[in-house]
């Protein structure tokens, strides 16, 4: 028994050793390794000092495919150079950075989703590593969220590096917006786990202070006593140095926690909204996570830019949380590692000339006047029955289809995912309704994607069905894809990839596009993903309650629907298309049809006329699912355009 576990530990050990990470690489500026993705990404890896990935450097087209004879590499990495063409199948079907597991059906791609999956290795390695298990924050939930649905992972993972690197690339006297949407929110108040008590603590040292003598807010830890925790700060009465203190004890993970006497009853009887608030010590709050390493890089190469240009910068709030990160235990380290020298910022005031531009993301959000707003969903059906506009479905192509699930082995059957016996049925109905169209247009050879495929529900059943054709999974919800590779091994399929990403950074050809349930929003970037990449389409939308306008897509999204309806009446439809439970009255119910069936005539009308033949069709049986639509799309051929 013994040497079997040892020979599965060294099995396991090896299969970690083969994870191949790639990175892009471009012409250094100046000593910056761009995208800033990649010098994101090695930061980490010497934050953590995680050496187990073997890294591979991917250059841009007609760039040297060797390191330049002084390499700017962390000073603990080694990279070899790859070309694109040598790159294995999946990776080049994603945007870089990619992680690939030994067996080059499972990859993860997109920074966030590399970057916490190098901090999940790290600590498997090395569970003593909590300063790196914290770096995802207390839920293990910092920058999980997809960018369409989390401003501080698009701020993070697309805006703050793009602006940078455009800024290095064309230097001005001006802040880039994004660089002014990050002061701004570092001046929003901070909300975190257990606040209440922090704030309470704020509130009796400033009372302490008033009483005995206020010190400068502004200051700071002496040096050396940065790592001695909360305990060391309330010595001394520096009432905006009590945030500073607990991140500070928060990163001293060698020390017992110590116990915080009660507040006194006067403290404990304040209101919470007569409570302090609390100011950021780091990007997102009081802890140091992996938003501060994302940024790091990037705003030190955005000061060194800028520095040349114009000499002390205005941006107080994003010095002074330069000057903290720096403090962290390892920080220094992983700079020295990465050949960043810190840049000495002095402390200034905000600068109303570099601050008077408007952040085009606050340009963004702000909702334009509209005096046409209808309430409620019969005004709004209402109204676009004068413009002519009705829900209509298109007959279901074959209702009584049906896959044999009894012949199929029992890894391939929704059951497969610890689902109650009803439930199993409702998803089957739904895979019947899916695959009877999917399997009807697929051919030997086609590349068939389901995004958002969670479980891989629909996945794993057409690539059993269709043995000839290569299927994607896309799924950003890590768990449910590994219990999806799980089920697959089982089954012995080898025409299936799984990919770890947003449907954003999945690039490569496809013929079919499916999407099960795809939540809000996800069902138009499916759609015009498939659009793009003009492959046929068979989606499921979900949970109409959570569109909105975002920077993919606009509401409503067809020209016709556009001449009648605001956004806000549009998401009058979105929001009475989710009552279609049927514990609901069978009013509100044919409402909520009603009302679904509109907002994806819009989307099928929409596709139209980017040159497509879309049809939406209701489920058979229409019990399967309260969500049961089908919106069916293909792509018009330029010879039946012609004739």
């Amino acid at each position: 028994m013994a040497s079997i576990t040892r020979t599965n530990m060294k099995n396991k050990r090896t299969e970690d050793m083969e994870e191949h990470l790639y990175l892009d690489f471009d012409l250094h500026h100046e000593g910056t390794i761009l995208p800033l993705h990649t010098s994101i990404a090695l930061f980490l890896i010497s934050y953590c000092d995680y050496r187990t990935f073997q890294i591979f450097l991917v250059p841009a087209e007609g760039n040297a495919h060797s390191l330049p004879k002084e390499s700017v590499l962390p000073s603990n990495v080694d990279a070899k150079i790859i070309s694109r063409s040598d790159l294995p199948p999946v990776v080049k079907s994603c945007c870089l950075p990619v992680v690939v597991e030994a067996s080059g059906a499972f990859c993860r791609a997109g920074l966030a989703v590399v970057l916490r999956h190098i901090i999940q290795k790290t600590y498997l390695a090395d569970p003593s590593r909590k300063d790196v298990i914290e770096l995802l924050g207390f839920k293990k939930t910092c920058l999980k969220a997809c960018a369409e649905v989390s401003q501080w992972t698009r701020l993070c993972e697309i805006s703050i590096p793009l602006a940078v690197e455009r800024f290095l690339k064309e230097p001005s006297a001006f802040i880039p917006p994004e660089v002014l949407q990050l002061e701004k929110k570092l001046g929003e108040p901070v909300r975190v786990h257990n606040d209440d008590k922090i704030r309470r603590q704020k509130l009796q040292q400033q009372l302490k202070a008033s009483e005995y003598g206020y010190l400068d807010p502004a200051s700071e830890i002496p040096e050396g006593e940065e790592t001695h925790g909360a305990q060391s700060v309330n010595c001394v009465l520096k009432p905006a140095n009590l945030e500073l203190g607990a991140a500070l004890s928060k990163l001293t993970v060698q020390e017992a926690p110590s116990r915080t006497p009660r507040e006194p009853t006067h403290i404990r009887k304040t209101k919470t909204a007569d409570l302090p608030p609390l100011e950021h010590v780091f990007a997102e709050g009081l802890y140091f996570t992996l938003t501060d390493v994302v940024l790091l890089p990037c705003i030190h190469q955005f000061l060194v830019a800028i520095n040349k240009v114009v000499k002390n910068i205005h941006l107080p709030l994003i010095a002074g949380w330069y000057k903290r990160v720096q403090k962290v235990p390892g920080v220094k380290i992983a700079a020295t590692m990465c050949n960043i020298t810190f840049l000495h910022v002095p402390d200034v005031s905000t600068s109303q000339e570099h601050m008077a531009q408007p952040c085009k993301a606050e340009m963004e959000e702000k909702e334009l006047p509209d005096c046409q707003f209808l309430g409620g969903p019969r005004p709004t059906i209402t109204k676009l029955k004068e413009y002519g506009i009705e829900s209509r479905f298109s007959p279901h192509p074959c209702p009584s289809w049906t896959i044999d699930w009894e012949g199929l082995p029992a890894a391939a059957s929704p059951a497969e995912g610890k689902m109650s016996s009803d439930r199993a049925l409702r998803k089957q109905q739904q895979l019947n309704n899916l695959l009877s169209v999917v399997t009807h247009i697929a051919k030997p050879g086609h590349v068939i994607v389901d995004f958002c495929s969670g479980g891989g529900h629909v996945g794993i059943v057409l690539a059993h069905m269709l043995p000839l054709c290569q299927v994607v999974l896309i799924e950003n919800k890590e768990e449910s894809l590994l219990r999806a590779k799980d089920r697959c091994h089982e089954l012995r399929l080898s025409n299936i990839w799984f990919i770890q990403a947003n449907l954003d950074y999945f690039t490569g050809p496809f013929n079919i596009g499916v999407a099960l349930h795809a939540c809000g929003v996800a069902t138009d970037m499916v759609i015009e993903h498939c659009i793009k990449t003009r492959a046929a389409f068979v989606v499921c939308p979900c949970c109409y309650g959570f569109i909105q306008n975002t920077s993919k897509a606009t509401f409503p999204r067809s020209c016709r629907f556009q001449e009648a309806l605001s956004y806000k009446e549009h998401m009058v439809l979105c929001r009475f298309a989710d009552q279609t439970a049927v514990q609901l009255p069978l009013e509100r119910r044919q409402i909520g049809k009603r009302c679904m069936g509109l907002v994806d005539l819009d989307r099928a009308w929409a596709a139209e006329q980017c040159g497509y033949k879309a049809q939406v069709i209701s489920m058979e049986p229409e019990s399967c699912s309260p969500k049961n639509n089908l919106i069916v799309g293909s792509p018009i051929l330029i010879e039946t355009i012609q004739s």
